[in-house]
């Protein structure tokens, strides 16, 4: 089953789990990041409010996205030249989709560890790099297998056969940041 994405309403951040996106607000008035005044929200009441999720829960969670509200110029366009179509990013995914059934028979997500370590080969560099992940996010085994997933199902909408530094980057970005 390929996850739907969701679009998010002003002042929620879309939470990639594992069964779906979830919307979730950035603070308890909901327009913390949305680029208006409207938040009067103090840094201490942010900081409770997003510690009430357990860092195990979060520990699950793949993606961290804000995703900020529309500007009305761009509501207001008619068009939109430079964005891609629904069906051509549905083409890639499903590509993508069927290039992971046939390598693994089955979809990244639903790989175990030990699969996971023979199917991705790291160099060097990309090696150091999680390390330096682990190290400056306090990552644990299941959250570094789970980038793992994650960089190669980029990899594969990126039609890599490897995965590689880029792939890594984006996967350690989307990772909670708080």
């Amino acid at each position: 089953m390929i996850n739907s994405l969701g679009i998010p309403t002003i002042g929620f951040g879309t939470v990639n789990t594992r069964n779906g996106n979830k919307a979730m607000k950035l603070c308890p008035c909901g327009y913390y990041g949305d680029g208006t005044s409207k938040c009067h929200c103090t840094e201490d009441q942010i900081d409770r409010y997003k510690n009430k999720i357990s860092g195990p829960l979060l520990d699950r969670i793949d993606m961290v996205l804000t995703v900020p509200p529309l500007p009305k110029e761009a509501l207001l366009e008619q068009t939109n030249s430079s964005a891609e179509s629904s069906e051509v990013i549905r083409e890639r995914v499903l590509k993508a989709y069927n290039k992971q059934i046939k390598r693994q028979g089955k979809i990244n997500d639903k790989l175990i560890p030990d699969k996971i370590d023979k199917l991705i080969k790291l160099d060097k560099d990309n090696k150091q790099l999680l390390e330096m992940a682990i190290d400056k996010f306090n990552l644990s085994a299941r959250a570094y297998h789970r980038i793992l997933k994650v960089a190669r199902t980029i990899a594969d909408l990126d039609n890599s056969d490897s995965v590689n530094t880029q792939h890594l980057t984006e996967v350690i970005s989307y990772r909670r940041s708080n």
